[in-house]
C-alpha cells in the first residue's frame, strides 16, 4: 500500500504545517555520490516555562504552539491542580519564554529536585513523584473498534507533515472514533503530547471518549501522560517497554502498538477491542513507504 500524502485536512481541527518557515531551514551537504545537495532540516529552539514567578524547565522544541506546550507540560506534571484557574498564558518570542499565571501560589522547589531523565527523545524529563498522581486512576472502559484503528492509521500516515518534509520529528494525534482531531509534532514525543494536553485544557475538551495516536515508542512516560490526561486508548506504529505495559494494565489503558498495515499488537485492554473489521481487507504496507517510527 502506497502511503502517498493527501491534501485533504478537513477532518483536523489542527493539522501539521510542514511549510511553515520557522520550523525548518535549508542546509547544504554532500550525498552518497559526492554530489552537493540541499535538504530541509528541523529547527530546535529553547523554550523556558515559568509558572507565575517561578522558572520550571527549559525544553527544546520546534517552536510552534508554545502556549499549549507550557500549559500541557504543567498539567501533565501535576503542577496545575484540577480546577485551578489559569489567569493568562504569556509568550515572549524574543526571550523564548512562556509564563503561565494562575490564581494560586507556586512553590515547587522540592518537586524540581526530583527530576528524572526519561527515555524520550530530546532529553525529556518527568518529575520523581509523578507516579503519585496515578494512585487511584482508573480510566473509563471504552470499546475500541478495529475499523476505527485501521481508518486512523491510514489517514494519519498519509497526512502531509513535518516528518515527511524533513524527518527527525515525532507526531502525536488526538482522535475520536475514526476521526483525527489535533495533530502535533515536535523533536520529542513528550512535547507533542504536552501540546495536545495544553490544547485540551485551553479548549475544555473532554478526554473520556478519545484515542491518542503516536509515532513514537510506548514508554512509561507516554503511558503516564496519557493516563494523567484521562485518555483511555493509546496506539502507536512503534513498540512497547515493559514498564509502559505494566502501568497501562494497572490503570485500565488500552495499549496498542506495532500498527503497520493490517497488523497490530494489543498488550493491555484486549477485552475492550471490538473486531469489526476483517484484517484481510486491509492492505499491507509496502516497506518502502513505512515511516521511520515503524522501525523503532
Amino acid at each position: 500500500m502506497q502511503l502517498t500524502a493527501r491534501g485533504d485536512l478537513s477532518d483536523y481541527l489542527i493539522a501539521p504545517d510542514p511549510g511553515a518557515a520557522r520550523l525548518t531551514r535549508a542546509v547544504e551537504g554532500v550525498d552518497h555520490a559526492g554530489q552537493r545537495t540541499t535538504i530541509r532540516v528541523v529547527e530546535e529552539r529553547p523554550l523556558t516555562i515559568f509558572l507565575n514567578a517561578q522558572e520550571i524547565v527549559t525544553a527544546m522544541t520546534i517552536g510552534d504552539y508554545p502556549q499549549y506546550l507550557a500549559l500541557g507540560f504543567l498539567r501533565n506534571q501535576g503542577m496545575l491542580a484540577e480546577g485551578e484557574a489559569v489567569l493568562g498564558v504569556e509568550y515572549d518570542e524574543e526571550l523564548e519564554t512562556v509564563v503561565v499565571r494562575t490564581d494560586g501560589q507556586t512553590s515547587y522547589e522540592e518537586k524540581l529536585k526530583k527530576k528524572t531523565r526519561t527515555s524520550g527523545c530530546a532529553v525529556g524529563t518527568v518529575f520523581g513523584d509523578m507516579m503519585e498522581g496515578l494512585e487511584g486512576v482508573r480510566l473509563p472502559e471504552v470499546e475500541v473498534k478495529t475499523s476505527d484503528l485501521y481508518a486512523l492509521a491510514a489517514q494519519i500516515n498519509r497526512t502531509p507533515s513535518l516528518y515527511l518534509e524533513a524527518g527527525a520529528i515525532h507526531g502525536t494525534v488526538l482522535c475520536q472514533g475514526a476521526r483525527p482531531l489535533v495533530y502535533m509534532e515536535d523533536v520529542g514525543r513528550h512535547n507533542a503530547v504536552d501540546k495536545i494536553a495544553g490544547w485540551m485544557l485551553s479548549e475544555g475538551v473532554s478526554a473520556g471518549n478519545k484515542t491518542l495516536y503516536t509515532t513514537g515508542r510506548l514508554t512509561s512516560e507516554m503511558v503516564i501522560k496519557t493516563a494523567m490526561m484521562g485518555i483511555p486508548v493509546l496506539a502507536s506504529r512503534s513498540g512497547f517497554t515493559a514498564w509502559g505495559v505494566e502501568i497501562a494494565q494497572a490503570v485500565g489503558l488500552t495499549l496498542i502498538g506495532r500498527m503497520r498495515g493490517r497488523r497490530f499488537v494489543c498488550l493491555a485492554g484486549e477485552e475492550r477491542l471490538l473486531r469489526d473489521a476483517d484484517p484481510d481487507s486491509v492492505a499491507e504496507e509496502d516497506g518502502k513507504h513505512r515511516r521511520k517510527s515503524a522501525e523503532g
